[in-house]
Formats: C-alpha cells, structure tokens, sequence
C-alpha cells in the first residue's frame, strides 16, 4: 500500500507541474511571442489612450456614431462582466415588445429611413458584448451619420465597406463591420 500511495503522490506531484505550471506558462510565453496583440485584448489606442477592445461590444448612442448590437448585459449595455443573453424564445412577449421598442427607437433617429431595419439593430447577441454588426446594418446608418456629421452619405457609405471584414479564413462567420474601429475612423476623417 505505501508503494502504491507514494507513485500515486509522485505522478499527482508531476501532472500538476506540466498541466498546473509548465503547460501554462508554455502557452503564455508562446501567445506573447506571436499573438502579442491578442493575448493583450486586442486593445485600441487612440493618441495614446486606450479606448476599448475590438473584441468587446461598446454602447454608443449619439446620432452621429454607428450603433452596434442590442445588449441584454445589465445594469448597463455592454458591460464585459456581465456577459450573457437574454435568454428570451422568439415567441416570449417581453422580446416582442423589446423588439418593437428598438424598432421605434431605430425610426424616431431617422425618420426618413425607408430601408428594411436589420434584424442584428434589434435583437441582442447571444454574449452581450458582439462588437460587430452586419453590414447591413452599418449601411442602414448611413443617413443618419451624415446628416449628423454633415457629411455626404455616398462618401459615408464607401467608408462603411472599406471597413466590412470578410468571413474568417473566407468561409467562417458572415461579412461584419467592427463598430468601435469604424467610428473611430470617422472621427479620424473629421
């Protein structure tokens, strides 16, 4: 039994060194070493300050910038430490009514829209903080922005698909536009 119980303590002893320290550290060094960006957070500096992540939805909500997805994290939309869904089926009437709520919302801002509204402006994502939005829905934005910015709308929209990101490895995921990135290049512009 003793034999038994100290080659038992001896390989707990040595997987906890290789999966509990060596295997960890092996990762880090190695993420630092070719993803230096990534394993930072993707972080965006704007004149030295970091303004967000472009990995991490951010709420914005003057006229003048784009809208990204709906969050259901709470007590404030996009809150990292909240991540999460709603959780509510498409036949739950709070989703209904949340739904027509983003829909007034979305025609009170721009009275004067006749496009389709986006499904991606009006429903949540499924983590809360997806910081992209269909092109779609970039597009469907460009009246408002320009009438806010005071800019024309076609150069506007020329600036909504250089920034449109194709499908990961060109056929995973849908075509998306990065809402943080693609204010800030506005901002930029002006």
């Amino acid at each position: 039994m003793g034999v038994m119980l100290r080659r038992l303590l001896m390989m707990f002893a040595v997987l906890t060194v290789l999966t509990g320290l060596a295997y960890p550290l092996l990762v880090t060094v190695a993420g630092r070493l070719l993803y230096p960006n990534l394993v930072a957070g993707s972080l965006v500096v704007r004149e030295g300050t970091v303004v967000g992540s472009s990995l991490i939805g951010q709420s914005f909500t003057d006229p003048k910038y784009f809208w990204g997805r709906i969050s259901a994290t709470s007590p404030m939309p996009n809150n990292a430490t909240a991540s999460g869904g709603s959780n509510l089926g498409p036949t739950n009437p709070a989703l209904l009514d949340a739904v027509r709520g983003r829909i007034d919302a979305l025609k009170t801002a721009d009275p004067t829209n006749s496009l389709p509204i986006p499904v991606d402006l009006v429903t949540a994502s499924a983590s809360g903080l997806d910081p992209h939005v269909s092109p779609e829905a970039a597009l469907y934005q460009v009246t408002r922005i320009a009438r806010a910015r005071g800019i024309d709308s076609v150069r506007l929209r020329e600036t909504v698909l250089a920034h449109v990101e194709g499908r990961q490895l060109g056929v995973f995921g849908e075509p998306r536009v990065n809402v943080l990135l693609l204010n800030l290049a506005l901002d930029r512009a002006q």
